[in-house]
């Protein structure tokens, strides 16, 4: 039996006879029906049945489906109870399809009308009234709506606002993985309705993903355990679906893909039920090991290597079995999932072999397979690196295809147009990576280049693509980003910064807008031409005296000065004592008070190096206490908030394990993408260890503090000995602590307001200008 105990706040999974009974029935059907039969991919019969299959649930309704002239609201109306459960009652919401995408904001004093164009939309309007009217916010996270008075301000005059783009996409192919691959529905219901309330309209939806692939390879000469070997744990099952790796962090079970695969399909109906698209994952061409030989007359091309693993081989999309097995993995995805009219591939994705196949051929075959099982429907493919290449897009009909542009912000002297020829594409960020806990982006660069990008004669802008590798951090890159696509005279981002002071915290502050104008000029006004990102925090590096960063593909300097933070915690620690009681002021204050220890480490490790080269023992150890100190601090200030705490993402993997052996295993997919993220050759060879480091409570007492004690010990003994250190196998150290199964809180504990105190007591002020 799988443990129901409920583990920090989230919902047990509901026992296996309790969840059949409540999924859909053509979901039933499929379950119940177990494995299909071996299939022979020369067999025109197996098409027959494998083609009328999907008819069972067709009647469900279609994604891509004309809108009708009205809606039900009741999906919004339920969305808007759980953001607001004290004031919902106040509001009014009103199905108005006349025309585009489209709310209407109006109302007197306790009764507010919304109008919008889908159930989606009018949740931004609600969320665009608690913005400029009832001076609140919902964000990503924090939130303060405790500050909300019981009677709902009047809103002054009625307010249209209209979508800038058709496309405002959500979500890169890695959040799963580095948000939480092992969260509940509730917790992607939250994730939904903060999506909706800030204008999202296109969701990628992973959960489950790996369902279809199972259902549909044992047709074509796979058993189901070979299958169950070769698909990754969920934790790593982002980078399978990239066509990365396969079967690290598993085996899976077959219990574990029929619950997430309900969970999908759930996630995919909530979507729907709110008049925004899911977007799933299509099918591209990726097969297991042997499949030619299991296939006569399969072509296949070994993708080689990715930073350490051998990448799942690549089957010819020109050839027949291409075509089958699309058309069974569609079908498959159709019963668990429904229809959508968007589904997102990348070929070739971080290199890739083409060998002798054709990319504009196999990109036409890619996208014939698409529309063969759902006519129309749109490809959306990252804009990484150097895809998409002229070459794919020569063999693709680009008016069916968007271009989700993951490096809008981080180059200079960008020209999409000529670039992509005219295929639409949606400016993008990718702000964090891997999961970090750094505060900044390059909001200024946004401001800059989405009007003017818009607005040229050739423009083929027609989307935003809020694509953080890891949602859940900087809550006001969050809430900025998406703006953009809802403000027809573009954004003053020193007003708009302003304004977000205002109603972070339910109520004008001037402490709270002078913290937020010093974030404003230091970590969000980045600069675009190398990064994207700002630095992350050496306190999670693997130690060394010259460590620049904890990540190699991270910034290995301060990208803005950082006096602007502390100045932050400050003034953050002068708001009015009346509004610190929401969870917007609680998280800011602990995530300012990290980053500006996180910053320090950067002057307190060449400190360090010096005393050690300068072989002077008592100031060497002087300053390494300094350094656990701070390290004791960090892990303390982390813990008061929920939103920094290990143990709740290890409670939720293990919560997903029928047994203590697949509860352990969960763990470790959980606990190895965190640190050294794969085997050793992906660690050390394809440097991906502290990829996804993390200031989080735990996380550094049990990895990072041990490993810079070890470290700073090996330094100790070596100017004491007058020896060289001894040399220490990180990676074994790392693996040792992945393998772990101990156990970390998963609700948060202490004062955040008085820890942050000790943290800015501890500090030096800033330096005048820095």
């Amino acid at each position: 039996m799988r443990n129901t105990t409920p583990r920090g706040g989230r919902r047990p999974l509901v026992p296996r006879p309790l969840a059949l009974a409540a999924l859909p029935a053509a979901l039933l059907a499929l379950i119940c029906a177990g494995p299909p039969a071996r299939a022979d991919v020369r067999s025109p019969a197996r098409e027959d049945v494998r083609a009328g299959a999907p008819a069972r649930v067709r009647s469900a309704g279609r994604a891509g489906a004309p809108r009708s002239r009205s809606f039900d609201t009741a999906p919004a109306l339920a969305a808007l109870e759980r953001l607001l459960p004290r004031h919902s009652g106040q509001f009014t919401l009103v199905p108005d399809t006349a025309g585009g995408d489209t709310f209407t904001v109006s109302g007197t004093a306790g009764a507010i009308t919304v109008r919008g164009s889908t159930g989606a939309t009018l949740l931004t309007g609600v969320g665009w009234y608690l913005q400029h009217v009832a001076g609140a916010d919902i964000g990503w996270p924090g939130e303060s709506i405790g500050m909300l008075p019981a009677r709902l301000p009047a809103v002054p005059a009625p307010v249209t606002r209209s979508a800038q783009v058709p496309h405002r996409y959500a979500l890169n192919d890695t959040d799963d993985g580095y948000s939480g691959p092992y969260r509940t529905f509730e917790e992607h219901q939250r994730q939904i309705d903060l999506l909706a309330l800030h204008g999202i309209n296109e969701v990628f939806v992973q959960v489950g993903a790996e369902y279809p692939y199972y259902r549909a390879l044992q047709g074509f000469g796979y058993s189901a355990e070979e299958l169950r070997q070769w698909i990754p744990g969920p934790g790593h099952q982002s980078w399978w679906l990239l066509q990365n790796l396969s079967g690290f962090g598993g085996p899976v079970t077959e219990r574990l893909m029929r619950e997430r695969a309900e969970l999908g399909g759930r996630i995919a109906e909530q979507l729907r039920g709110l008049g925004m698209t899911p977007v799933l994952p299509g099918y591209f061409g990726t097969v297991p090991p042997e499949f030619t030989a299991r296939n006569p007359g399969a072509a296949t091309v070994a993708q080689g290597d990715w930073a350490g693993f051998d990448r799942p081989d690549w089957l010819d999309p020109a050839s027949p079995a291409f075509r089958q097995l699309a058309a069974a993995y569609y079908a498959e995805q159709r019963a668990v999932f429904g229809d959508s009219t968007m589904y997102r591939m990348s070929p070739l994705h971080e290199g890739g072999q083409t060998g002798s196949v054709d990319v504009g051929s196999a990109a036409g075959a890619i996208q014939a397979a698409l529309h063969a099982a759902h006519p129309g429907a749109l490809w959306a493919v990252l804009g990484w690196q150097d895809d998409p290449t002229p070459e794919l897009l020569a063999g693709v009909d680009t008016s069916r295809l968007l271009i989700l542009d993951g490096l809008s912000d981080r180059y200079n002297r960008l020209d999409r147009e000529a670039r992509w020829g005219g295929t639409p594409y949606a400016m993008g960020t990718i702000y964090n990576f891997g999961g970090h806990t750094t505060i900044g982006a390059n909001t200024s660069v946004w401001l800059e280049r989405f009007g003017p990008w818009r607005s040229k004669s050739n423009s083929a802008l027609a989307g935003i693509a809020y694509l953080p590798e890891a949602t859940g951090t900087n809550p006001a890159a969050f809430d900025l980003f998406t703006d953009l696509a809802w403000e027809p005279g573009g954004i003053d981002q020193r007003e708009w910064f302003a304004a977000f002071a205002a109603r972070r915290y339910g109520r004008p502050d001037a402490a709270a807008a002078a913290a937020w104008e010093e974030l404003r000029k230091g970590p969000y006004s980045t600069s675009s031409g190398l990064w994207s990102e700002s630095q992350d925090s050496l306190f999670t590096a693997r130690p060394g005296l010259t460590a620049a960063g904890a990540a190699y593909w991270s910034p290995k300097s301060m990208r803005y000065p950082a006096g602007s933070v502390r100045r932050a915690l400050d003034h953050l620690l002068k708001v009015a004592p009346q509004l610190r009681g929401s969870s917007a002021y609680r998280f800011d204050l602990v995530d300012t008070a990290r980053q500006a220890l996180a910053n320090h480490s950067r002057v307190l490790l060449p400190r360090i190096r010096a005393a050690y080269e300068a072989k002077d023992l008592a100031l060497f150890r002087r300053l390494t206490a300094e350094w656990r100190e701070s390290e004791a601090r960090l892990d303390a200030v982390t813990g008061s908030d929920p939103n920094f705490l290990l143990g709740s993402r290890l409670a939720g993997a293990r919560a997903w394990g029928a047994d203590r052996a697949e509860q352990d295993r969960y763990e470790y997919d959980t606990r190895s993408l965190l640190s050294v993220w794969g085997r050793r050759s992906t660690s050390e060879g394809g440097f991906l260890h502290d990829y996804a480091n993390r200031e989080w409570s735990g996380l550094i007492s049990e990895l990072y503090a041990p490993r810079w004690e070890r470290y700073f010990a090996s330094l100790d003994e070596a100017l004491v000995r007058k020896a060289a250190p001894r040399e220490i196998d990180w990676h074994a150290f790392e693996a040792e602590w992945a393998g772990r199964t101990t156990r970390h809180p998963d609700r948060p504990s202490g004062d955040p307001y008085r820890l942050a105190a000790q943290i800015a007591a501890a500090l030096p002020p800033a330096a005048a200008g820095g």
